[in-house]
Protein backbone atom coordinates (compact mmCIF):
# COMPACT_ATOMS: atom_id res chain seq x y z
CA UNK A 1 0.00 0.00 0.00
CA UNK A 2 2.58 2.54 0.91
CA UNK A 3 4.37 1.00 -2.53
CA UNK A 4 0.98 2.53 -4.27
CA UNK A 5 0.84 5.72 -2.02
CA UNK A 6 4.38 7.05 -3.21
CA UNK A 7 3.57 6.16 -6.85
CA UNK A 8 0.79 8.25 -6.73
CA UNK A 9 2.57 10.96 -5.17
CA UNK A 10 5.09 11.05 -7.49
CA UNK A 11 3.43 10.92 -10.69
CA UNK A 12 0.97 13.75 -9.04
CA UNK A 13 4.26 15.92 -8.79
CA UNK A 14 5.61 15.33 -12.39
CA UNK A 15 4.70 18.43 -14.69
CA UNK A 16 3.57 17.94 -18.24
CA UNK A 17 5.83 19.04 -21.14
CA UNK A 18 3.84 22.10 -22.54
CA UNK A 19 2.47 21.46 -25.84
CA UNK A 20 3.27 25.12 -28.31
CA UNK A 21 0.20 26.61 -29.53
CA UNK A 22 -0.18 25.14 -32.76
CA UNK A 23 1.41 21.87 -32.29
CA UNK A 24 -0.89 20.02 -33.84
CA UNK A 25 -1.65 22.14 -37.32
CA UNK A 26 2.36 21.90 -37.60
CA UNK A 27 2.54 18.31 -37.05
CA UNK A 28 0.10 17.46 -39.47
CA UNK A 29 2.00 19.61 -41.95
CA UNK A 30 5.24 17.50 -41.32
CA UNK A 31 4.72 14.55 -43.08
CA UNK A 32 3.11 16.44 -46.16
CA UNK A 33 6.55 18.12 -46.51
CA UNK A 34 8.12 17.82 -50.52
CA UNK A 35 4.40 16.79 -51.54
CA UNK A 36 1.99 18.63 -53.95
CA UNK A 37 -1.94 17.83 -53.78
CA UNK A 38 -4.02 19.20 -56.36
CA UNK A 39 -7.60 21.57 -55.03
CA UNK A 40 -11.05 22.20 -55.70
CA UNK A 41 -12.57 25.83 -54.64
CA UNK A 42 -15.18 24.91 -52.39
CA UNK A 43 -16.53 28.18 -51.50
CA UNK A 44 -16.11 31.77 -52.86
CA UNK A 45 -18.37 34.56 -52.92
CA UNK A 46 -16.56 37.05 -55.43
CA UNK A 47 -16.64 36.78 -59.11
CA UNK A 48 -12.47 36.35 -59.13
CA UNK A 49 -13.30 33.26 -57.14
CA UNK A 50 -15.55 31.53 -59.80
CA UNK A 51 -12.54 32.20 -62.34
CA UNK A 52 -9.84 30.90 -60.34
CA UNK A 53 -11.63 27.69 -59.40
CA UNK A 54 -11.89 27.32 -62.92
CA UNK A 55 -7.90 26.67 -63.12
CA UNK A 56 -5.61 23.81 -61.91
CA UNK A 57 -5.31 24.81 -57.91
CA UNK A 58 -1.77 23.11 -56.11
CA UNK A 59 -0.24 23.49 -52.86
CA UNK A 60 2.93 22.62 -52.41
CA UNK A 61 4.27 22.03 -48.85
CA UNK A 62 8.01 22.75 -50.19
CA UNK A 63 10.08 23.66 -47.10
CA UNK A 64 9.75 22.58 -43.51
CA UNK A 65 11.41 23.04 -40.28
CA UNK A 66 10.75 23.58 -36.69
CA UNK A 67 10.03 27.34 -36.85
CA UNK A 68 8.33 27.82 -40.29
CA UNK A 69 6.47 25.83 -43.33
CA UNK A 70 6.08 27.41 -46.79
CA UNK A 71 3.35 25.79 -48.65
CA UNK A 72 3.30 27.82 -52.32
CA UNK A 73 -0.56 28.01 -53.61
CA UNK A 74 -0.44 27.79 -57.63
CA UNK A 75 -3.01 28.69 -59.69
CA UNK A 76 -2.71 27.84 -63.28
CA UNK A 77 0.40 28.77 -64.37
CA UNK A 78 0.78 31.71 -61.65
CA UNK A 79 3.05 30.97 -59.06
CA UNK A 80 2.96 34.09 -56.96
CA UNK A 81 1.83 32.79 -53.64
CA UNK A 82 3.54 31.60 -51.07
CA UNK A 83 1.47 30.97 -47.69
CA UNK A 84 4.39 30.87 -44.89
CA UNK A 85 3.51 29.71 -41.40
CA UNK A 86 6.07 30.95 -38.84
CA UNK A 87 5.93 29.72 -35.32
CA UNK A 88 5.83 32.62 -32.54
CA UNK A 89 6.28 32.69 -28.71
CA UNK A 90 2.66 32.74 -28.42
CA UNK A 91 1.30 30.67 -31.24
CA UNK A 92 1.42 30.31 -35.22
CA UNK A 93 1.47 33.71 -37.71
CA UNK A 94 0.25 33.41 -41.40
CA UNK A 95 2.09 35.58 -44.08
CA UNK A 96 1.12 35.39 -47.85
CA UNK A 97 4.15 36.31 -49.63
CA UNK A 98 3.58 37.35 -53.21
CA UNK A 99 6.01 37.73 -55.83
CA UNK A 100 6.09 38.86 -59.77
CA UNK A 101 7.37 36.76 -62.47
CA UNK A 102 11.23 38.18 -62.25
CA UNK A 103 10.82 37.04 -57.99
CA UNK A 104 10.27 41.01 -56.78
CA UNK A 105 7.63 41.32 -54.06
CA UNK A 106 4.38 42.69 -54.87
CA UNK A 107 3.26 45.57 -54.14
CA UNK A 108 0.19 43.48 -51.83
CA UNK A 109 2.59 40.98 -49.85
CA UNK A 110 3.32 40.25 -46.40
CA UNK A 111 -0.07 40.22 -45.04
CA UNK A 112 -1.74 38.11 -42.96
CA UNK A 113 -2.11 37.70 -38.83
CA UNK A 114 -1.53 35.46 -35.98
CA UNK A 115 -3.75 33.03 -33.81
CA UNK A 116 -5.46 33.85 -31.09
CA UNK A 117 -5.34 32.23 -27.45
CA UNK A 118 -5.28 28.44 -27.04
CA UNK A 119 -4.44 27.00 -30.65
CA UNK A 120 -3.99 23.48 -30.23
CA UNK A 121 -6.08 22.18 -32.72
CA UNK A 122 -5.40 20.77 -36.49
CA UNK A 123 -7.36 23.42 -37.55
CA UNK A 124 -6.02 27.31 -36.33
CA UNK A 125 -7.43 31.09 -37.38
CA UNK A 126 -5.10 33.57 -38.31
CA UNK A 127 -6.91 37.39 -37.48
CA UNK A 128 -5.27 40.19 -39.67
CA UNK A 129 -2.49 41.86 -37.77
CA UNK A 130 -1.41 45.58 -38.13
CA UNK A 131 0.38 45.50 -40.96
CA UNK A 132 -2.51 44.15 -42.69
CA UNK A 133 -4.93 46.52 -41.70
CA UNK A 134 -2.57 49.31 -43.34
CA UNK A 135 -1.60 47.84 -46.23
CA UNK A 136 -5.54 46.94 -47.14
CA UNK A 137 -7.74 48.40 -44.78
CA UNK A 138 -10.77 46.01 -45.99
CA UNK A 139 -8.89 43.47 -45.11
CA UNK A 140 -9.03 44.70 -41.52
CA UNK A 141 -11.05 42.36 -39.82
CA UNK A 142 -9.78 39.12 -42.49
CA UNK A 143 -9.44 35.60 -40.62
CA UNK A 144 -8.02 33.06 -42.56
CA UNK A 145 -8.22 29.49 -41.26
CA UNK A 146 -6.05 26.46 -41.80
CA UNK A 147 -6.81 22.65 -41.44
CA UNK A 148 -6.17 19.33 -41.78
CA UNK A 149 -8.98 16.85 -40.83
CA UNK A 150 -8.99 14.27 -38.22
CA UNK A 151 -8.23 11.58 -40.68
CA UNK A 152 -6.02 13.33 -42.88
CA UNK A 153 -7.46 13.29 -45.53
CA UNK A 154 -8.16 16.94 -46.92
CA UNK A 155 -6.34 20.33 -46.22
CA UNK A 156 -8.20 23.13 -46.35
CA UNK A 157 -6.91 26.85 -46.38
CA UNK A 158 -10.18 29.56 -46.25
CA UNK A 159 -10.62 33.65 -45.85
CA UNK A 160 -13.80 34.91 -44.43
CA UNK A 161 -14.77 38.62 -43.83
CA UNK A 162 -17.88 38.81 -41.54
CA UNK A 163 -19.14 42.63 -42.02
CA UNK A 164 -18.91 42.29 -45.77
CA UNK A 165 -20.03 38.56 -45.95
CA UNK A 166 -16.75 37.74 -47.90
CA UNK A 167 -16.03 33.84 -47.74
CA UNK A 168 -13.28 31.75 -50.04
CA UNK A 169 -11.92 28.17 -49.48
CA UNK A 170 -10.21 26.00 -51.38
CA UNK A 171 -9.92 22.18 -50.35
CA UNK A 172 -7.19 20.02 -51.12
CA UNK A 173 -7.19 16.01 -51.17
CA UNK A 174 -4.30 14.92 -49.00
CA UNK A 175 -4.62 11.36 -50.34
CA UNK A 176 -3.35 11.51 -54.06
CA UNK A 177 -0.43 13.29 -54.06
CA UNK A 178 0.81 15.13 -57.49
CA UNK A 179 3.95 15.37 -59.21
CA UNK A 180 5.24 18.70 -57.33
CA UNK A 181 5.07 21.67 -59.38
CA UNK A 182 7.79 24.27 -60.72
CA UNK A 183 9.24 26.56 -57.57
CA UNK A 184 7.22 29.64 -56.65
CA UNK A 185 8.50 33.16 -58.36
CA UNK A 186 11.51 34.19 -56.50
CA UNK A 187 12.64 31.09 -54.56
CA UNK A 188 15.66 29.61 -56.55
Amino acid sequence: MRHALLLLLVLGCRTATPTLPGTELWEALQPLCGKAFAGTLAEGTEPSDQEMGKQTLVMHVRQCSDLEIRIPFHVGENRSRTWVLTRTAGGVRLKHDHRHEDGSEDRVTQYGGDTRGAADSRSLDFHADTFTAQLLPAAATNIWTMAVDGEGRTFTYGLRREAQGRRFRVAFDLTSPITPPPAPWGTR
